[in-house]
């Protein structure tokens, strides 16, 4: 009882100290721009102060999606106790889609956990029905943007590189370049290049992104290696990338020079073989006939052949089984069980040795019916 007491004590301490002593918190928001082109990065900033360390408080807040008028991405967020008051800070990375005023209006709610909650915590409560939380919706400072038009969708700061060898290969030798794009916007506007010149097979690799999201937009390197086959001379064309710069603030252009491929006769004899037969050898085509029948040889002696299995009627089988017979004993038999009275005068000369001969008696089977 005692220890109930203590609970219940301890309970009402609590929620005295939470409505005494509830969280107070301010929220601020910041834009690095107040003017930006379409597709250029915006970040945003987002900082709720608390008045302690507010271990009771929840925010949930993250706007992060595709908005209609905007593309929005987290970047970070953080949460931290400095001088003993909890601050938590939100970072976002915004793509305009259009042009004009864009607002970032969002708001986030915050949640303050309940009495009810502290004391099923307390007291030892399974069974609570009732909300946790008290619930909080906080309007935030609206963010306004001057989104301008561009005529371009790929808006940066970027380098183009172009990674190649010496332009000479041999007939069906690949040539290979890589293509690498370094720098920081919107990379996703970057689309995979193509190639096509007559007479020449051409091996596109996938696109490689190396690619982190920062303040800047996304910062990294895009890449596509290509291959380039032909039995002749070829030229892979000049490609033009436009894009807006955002560091000069007009449109701009990467380009990959066209390279001219000297493409020389095919491999050599002596680079094709190992080893170069001599030329002395002829071969002698009559050979061709030992080599088969050796073969056919071969085959008759290992494979067993199966004859072709014919069903005989009664007769023709009693025929059989007599041509079969390797004794006048065992052909006496045969004629016996077949049917003695016809074959009674057979069976008696074998037995009085009148007939000693097996192909003899097989001979007059033949003309006997």
């Amino acid at each position: 009882m005692r220890k109930n007491l203590g609970r219940v004590f301890l309970a009402i301490l609590i929620f005295l100290h939470v409505e005494v002593f509830a969280s107070a918190y301010t929220w601020s928001a910041t834009s690095n721009k107040t003017t930006a082109y379409l597709n250029e990065p915006i970040h945003l900033r987002y900082i709720c102060s608390f008045s302690d360390r507010a271990e009771v408080m929840t925010i949930v807040f993250n706007p992060a999606s595709e908005h209609e008028k905007y593309t929005l991405k987290n970047l970070r967020q953080s949460q931290n106790i400095v001088d003993g008051k909890r601050v938590n800070i939100y970072e976002f990375v915004a793509f305009a889609k259009v042009a004009g005023e864009i607002k970032f209006d969002f708001e986030a709610q915050m949640k303050q956990t309940t009495k009810e909650s502290i004391e099923n915590t307390v007291i030892g409560r399974d069974n609570m029905q009732k909300e946790q939380f008290a619930k909080e919706s906080f309007k935030l400072e609206t963010l306004s943007v001057n989104v301008k038009e561009t005529d371009k969708s790929l808006v940066g700061n970027f380098s183009i590189e172009v990674k190649k060898h010496e332009p000479k290969v041999k007939a069906h030798e690949p040539y290979h370049i890589e293509v690498a794009i370094k720098g920081n916007g919107n990379f996703e506007a970057l689309k995979p290049l193509e190639f096509n010149i007559d007479s020449v097979k051409i091996f596109a690799g996938d696109v490689v992104q190396k690619i982190e999201l920062s303040e800047n937009g996304e910062s990294g390197e895009w890449s596509q290696k290509f291959a380039f086959v032909s039995e002749a001379d070829f030229k892979i064309p000049e490609i033009r990338i436009e894009y807006f710069n955002l560091a000069e603030q007009k449109s701009d252009v990467l380009v990959i020079n066209a390279i001219d491929v000297s493409v020389a006769k095919g491999f050599s004899k002596e680079e094709l073989l190992d080893k170069v037969e001599d030329d002395s050898f002829k071969f002698d085509y009559s050979y061709i006939y030992y080599i088969f029948a050796f073969i056919a040889g071969f085959l008759v002696a290992k494979i067993e052949i199966k004859k072709r299995v014919v069903k005989l009627n009664a007769e023709e089988e009693f025929r059989k089984k007599i041509d079969e017979t390797k004794s006048l004993n065992e052909l006496m038999v045969l004629l016996a069980l077949r049917d003695s009275k016809k074959y009674e005068q057979i069976i008696l000369d074998i037995e009085s040795k009148k007939i000693v001969s097996l192909s003899g008696a097989k001979m007059l089977l033949k003309v006997t019916k």
